[in-house]
């Protein structure tokens, strides 16, 4: 099967198929959530999808366990949900020419030091801030050929799954979306709303700096006004 070809190389508001790598924590939320809102979902983890088949249909009934280069090939949006170690043995080829969704994090203690991500530069020498890139950035630079947008990476796993609300639920919570392509933002900020939250655009990836651990958005939920501002004071406390 071949991922559909999008008007404009972007899905619509028809809901197009994902691709999740990653079986840990965060990606069978995200399988959940994009099951219910009714997307068809691929799961893949590191090695033979018959090792997570059991697993798969009792804590994410209706997802299909796969390869990872076949999830990919075949999706329409592909979910990075593994830690981030993981993801230095990825073919940046598989990804090639796809809308992919950073959702991953960087954890010293738990992937360990990465060179890469410890106070990257661009090639010449610092980014437009000098505070080193974001490191959905890094991430993009090393996948050249695909759209990278940081989004689901910033709300705890269960908070995620039981904060959920339809749209105009009075007690719904916004969910951060930063990307350098206008019309991948958006494709991902219609799954971010489809699947149960308001989406908060931040700006580039290099605004998604805010998301990451230790910015002042992460862990924590807000409703929109409250994200908008709380970014808004962080964006003042730099200048």
């Amino acid at each position: 099967m071949e991922a559909r070809q999008w008007q404009d190389g972007y899905p619509d508001s028809q809901r197009g198929r994902l691709g999740i790598l990653g079986a840990g924590h965060i990606g069978p939320v995200v399988a959940r959530l994009a099951l219910g809102a009714g997307y068809p979902v691929d799961i893949a983890a590191s090695g033979d999808p018959e090792d997570i088949a059991l697993i798969t249909e009792l804590i994410v009934p209706g997802a299909r366990p796969r390869w990872a280069s076949d999830a990919a090939a075949d999706a329409d949006i592909v979910v990075l949900a593994m830690p981030l170690h993981r993801f230095l043995d990825v073919d940046p080829g598989l990804l090639s020419g796809k809308l992919v969704v950073d959702a991953m994090n960087y954890w010293p203690a738990s992937d360990g030091r990465l060179p890469l991500f410890e106070d990257p530069v661009s090639e010449d020498g610092a980014f437009e801030d000098g505070t080193g890139a974001s490191s959905s950035e890094i991430v993009a630079r090393r996948l050249a050929g695909s759209r990278v947008v940081k989004a689901l990476n910033h709300i705890g796993y269960h908070e995620l799954e039981d904060q959920a609300r339809p749209a105009g639920a009075k007690d719904r919570k916004a969910a951060g979306v930063a990307g350098d392509d206008p019309g991948a933002v958006e494709a991902i900020a219609r799954l971010v709303d489809q699947i149960g939250y308001d989406p908060a655009r931040v700006g580039g990836l290099a605004a998604g700096r805010i998301l990451q651990p230790g910015g002042p958005v992460f862990g924590v939920t807000l409703n929109l006004p409250e994200f908008e501002r709380v970014v808004q004071e962080h964006a003042r406390s730099l200048t």
